[in-house]
């Protein structure tokens, strides 16, 4: 496994290092008239340690409370209870765009932010080497234990800021509901990018702004974002049960209120939470968790989603035209020397 915490550890070296320093300087400055004069190449030391410091952690394109809320949901929902003909038609709900006829025969491609693993096990076995990736070791280790018997699956424990693949070394790559839930959505998508071979598809997955749906809609969202803001900074003994509440007692109930009115030949496209009508109440309380539970939460239309795929160094850009809302698939435009 590759571990690139590595920076991690040299951050809490270097900020240790400038607590001594600076604990220095002050005993020289009390101890003697002369203590200034002789503390100020310790002074200028400490001045470069904190810069150093500084830079690493305002070019940290990551939420660690968020991090930690995905290992968490990762470790108590290891996917292991999903249905495995479920599991097929959730891969294709969000991969039916994605151009695996276009892949070479040793094609060798990352997912970025695996979480479970639960589409890598779907894509392992089309492709000769899939690199997983995630910052949360709770969620990797859940990654590794479901993907065992693929042998053609490195993993590495890192951000979307720092995995260690080479530019211009990947035949494809995906990132499915995560890229929304870092500070810099742009940055992270040109991290991405920059790792694929020019020509190389990309799959994304990115929260929508609900700009296809009417008004009341909006506002029913917003009202319930409130909940999300309130539950999402609770403990996790606080957090997990109340999430787990709101599958119970509000995704089932709409979702085969949906279903049934689906049934009758009703129009269900705007019913709330209409996307789950056919999924397991397992599936709800996974995602009822992650969008309850999630603190860094962005959304975007899909106007702004062809935006920042093209700012990212894509072009030739397909959006899925159903729920869920946007999945898109663009390829890194070619360098012209």
């Amino acid at each position: 496994m590759i571990d690139s915490s590595l920076k991690k550890y040299c951050l809490i070296f270097l900020m240790l290092n400038l607590c001594g320093y600076i604990f220095y300087c002050f005993r020289k400055i009390y101890a003697s008239p002369r203590g200034l004069a002789i503390s100020q190449p310790k002074i200028a030391a400490a001045g470069l340690d904190l810069l150093l410091a500084l830079s690493y952690i305002l070019k940290m394109n990551r939420d660690l409370k968020t991090i930690d809320g995905f290992g968490e949901e990762w470790e108590k929902f290891d996917q292991s209870a999903l249905d495995s003909k479920e599991h097929h038609l959730l891969f294709e709900k969000y991969f039916s765009i994605f151009p695996w006829h276009l892949l070479p025969q040793d094609a060798v491609g990352f997912d970025l932010g695996c979480g479970s693993g639960r589409w890598a096990q779907l894509v392992a076995p089309r492709v000769k080497k899939l690199y997983c990736i995630d910052p949360a070791e709770k969620a990797l280790k859940v990654a590794k234990k479901s993907l065992s018997h693929h042998k053609n699956v490195e993993f590495c424990l890192a951000s979307v800021d720092d995995f260690p693949l080479s530019p211009n070394s990947m035949n494809f790559g995906y990132s499915l509901g995560v890229l929304h839930h870092i500070p810099d959505t742009l940055e992270g998508l040109k991290s991405c990018v920059e790792k694929l071979k020019p020509g190389a598809p990309f799959l994304v997955y990115l929260y929508y702004a609900l700009d296809n749906r009417p008004w009341w809609f909006r506002l029913l969202f917003k009202t319930s974002n409130l909940l999300r803001l309130l539950f999402s900074h609770l403990p996790q003994a606080f957090k997990g049960p109340l999430c787990q509440a709101i599958a119970l007692f509000i995704y089932f109930p709409l979702a085969r209120t949906a279903y049934r009115a689906e049934k009758i030949g009703l129009n269900v496209h705007h019913f709330p939470l209409t996307f789950y009508r056919d999924k397991s109440f397992y599936v709800m309380q996974t995602d009822a968790l992650d969008r309850f539970g999630t603190r860094l939460e962005k959304r975007f239309t899909r106007q702004q989603i062809q935006i920042l795929l093209e700012q990212a160094g894509l072009e030739k850009i397909t959006f899925k035209e159903s729920e869920p809302f946007w999945c898109a698939v663009g390829f890194k435009k070619a360098i012209f020397i």
